[in-house]
């Protein structure tokens, strides 16, 4: 059977890649892939600025609350998975985000339980169902403030990318509502266009996200000391520390404070308890959910007919 995968420089099969990776190579293959699969608008002119870009969180940068939360909510509703299925893969990575444990086993444990929700689906059918639940659950939650911001990089010349653990599938289509220049996100693998629920290397989470920037950067010729990243999460940290413009929206208390102190630019467009609320849940649930669901509802396992 051929193989068919996202292609980049040092891909390997699933039988030639080491049965375990820590998590440094993990973020390092998650970063790889993403960087590769950056989609980029055909109809996008070729930028005034092509040095310089800007590099966008999603989950409470780009829109109120967890893309890969409203995502799933559309496929259960859609009868994709039922309520169980996801509220135990949302508890073991809460458990495993709060309880800071980082073991590759369990991690990986967390991870697989949440790749057989919409097992036997097509692409096809995910790409039109991500279109529609963009539409009902996604669109209005867009922070203004933010796409303004994205809006200013766009009309000074340059390319503005969305970096996410959400799935790529997920993350390229709100790069195209928003007119954006492409997104990354977490790769999932597939064989001859299905997918084997397994993730590139890990989900496009901290460390990865940096990881994938700088290889987009290589690729792209950008210089990073010219670029911004915008992210809500002290999560982002290395992808905000790697340019020269970095800016915390809707921060978290750790981020607002590093934020702060290193003289980095704020802007929060929450209401005051609204912000209080988001930022004590925010990094206990949402991340956790992202976390728990992000594989599973992206990826497809084996077709149950082969």
């Amino acid at each position: 059977m051929a193989r068919s995968f996202h292609s980049y420089a040092g891909w390997v099969t699933p039988s030639e890649r080491p049965r375990r990776l820590n998590l440094q190579q993990r973020s390092a293959l998650a970063g790889e892939a993403a960087a590769a699969s950056a989609d980029v608008e055909n109809a996008l002119v070729w930028p005034s600025d092509p040095t310089a870009a800007a590099f966008f969180d999603v989950d409470n940068t780009v829109m109120q609350g967890a893309s890969i939360f409203h995502f799933a909510r559309g496929l259960h509703r859609r009868k994709f998975f039922t309520t169980k299925e996801i509220a135990s893969a949302a508890w073991k990575q809460a458990y495993f985000r709060i309880a800071g444990v980082e073991d590759p086993e369990h991690v990986a444990d967390a991870r697989n339980s949440a790749l057989s929700f919409i097992a036997g689906h097509t692409t096809a059918e995910l790409e039109e169902l991500g279109e529609e639940i963009f539409d009902e659950a996604m669109a209005h939650r867009v922070w203004p403030g933010t796409r303004a911001l994205a809006q200013i990089h766009l009309d000074e010349g340059q390319r503005v990318w969305l970096v996410t653990a959400a799935p790529i599938e997920i993350a390229t289509i709100i790069a195209r509502r928003l007119g954006l220049t492409g997104a990354m996100g977490t790769v999932a693998e597939h064989v001859d266009g299905v997918y084997t629920g397994q993730l590139v290397g890990d989900l496009l989470h901290g460390p990865a996200k940096a990881e994938a920037i700088k290889a987009l950067a290589a690729r792209e010729g950008l210089d990073l000391a010219r670029c911004s990243a915008y992210s809500d999460s002290s999560n982002d940290l290395p992808m905000l520390s790697l340019v020269g413009d970095p800016c915390a929206i809707n921060p978290d208390a750790r981020l607002r404070a590093h934020a702060r102190a290193h003289g980095w630019r704020v802007h929060d467009y929450r209401t005051g308890r609204k912000a209080a609320r988001v930022g004590f849940l925010g990094a206990a649930v949402a991340g956790a959910v992202t976390g728990a669901v992000a594989a599973g509802v992206s990826l497809r396992g084996r077709d149950r007919s082969a």
